[in-house]
């Protein structure tokens, strides 16, 4: 399906952090020299996923199931894997409703890349706590605030081995295109998680609270140290890592099934 930003108009509220975030990925992709012939932008079901509609060129689109964009991506990628396969998902569509899929992309480490725009709620269905809300944030349906611990999408995604790790901000757009392209450019699976205000139901994590924490990770990390990149994403409060947390250095999961060495399953099979 190709659909490009004539053909719709954002229903994102007014001062969103979504817009930053497909700005940036629009000229991430342009950067990178991505061709959109060979680009398929995958997503789940909520605001962030609505992105693949907006962007500025004609491409592929796929729609999946609310969290069940790894699935699909992960069908796509194997039947044909020089595609650039990119998901653009919120923190409930792909850390709660697709947890499960999302603990077992980051083990097959497939090549796919996974940008989540992060703002800690649920957007889509007017303000529940998300995976990543902190504990005490009150909601119409946490009144009491929140007891779970959150989850750590960068500490799991490190745990588990994924090619590429890293943590961005909607209102740095400068080093979310970097974070983007180099995540663009890595072998297996890429997981940037974007922290992105949302001004209508989450009026904790502001752009202000934001601005005020993140920290860009310091020259000296070296991201190949496990045990560093675990340190880093255990920090959160009064400072925030941006940056790249952890490259593991392992082989995509395509580039070791045989029967794709020479080509793709749509030029065998197609």
């Amino acid at each position: 399906m190709n659909l490009g930003k004539a053909d719709t108009h954002p229903a994102w509220c007014p001062g969103c952090g979504n817009y930053p975030i497909l700005k940036t990925l629009d000229d991430a992709l342009k950067e990178a020299d991505v061709d959109p012939s060979r680009l398929v932008l995958v997503s789940g079901i909520g605001q962030a996923a609505k992105a693949p509609h907006y962007v500025d060129r004609k491409t592929n689109i796929f729609n999946g199931l609310h969290g069940r964009a790894l699935p699909a991506a992960t069908g796509i990628k194997l039947a044909n894997h020089k595609l650039h396969v990119i998901i653009t998902s919120g923190d409930g569509d792909m850390y709660g409703e697709g947890g499960n899929h999302f603990i077992h992309a980051v083990r097959r480490n497939i090549g796919i890349k996974c940008f989540v725009h992060d703002n800690q709620v649920y957007g889509l269905t007017k303000g529940q706590a998300s995976p990543t809300s902190d504990m005490g944030f009150v909601t119409k349906v946490q009144l009491h605030g929140v007891i779970n611990l959150p989850m750590n999408p960068i500490a799991l995604a490190i745990v588990e081995g994924a090619s590429f790790v890293a943590r961005s901000f909607s209102g740095d757009t400068g080093h979310l295109k970097a974070m983007m392209i180099a995540a663009i450019q890595t072998d297996g699976f890429a997981l940037l998680d974007i922290l992105q205000p949302c001004i209508s139901f989450n009026r904790v994590n502001t752009f202000k609270w934001y601005k005020d924490r993140v920290r860009p990770i310091g020259e000296g990390h070296d991201p190949f140290d496990r045990d560093a990149a675990l340190r880093l994403a255990f920090k959160w409060g009064e400072e925030i890592p941006i940056g790249i947390f952890y490259c593991s250095g392992r082989p995509s999961m395509e580039s070791q099934i045989e029967v794709l060495k020479e080509k793709s399953l749509v030029e065998q099979y197609g």
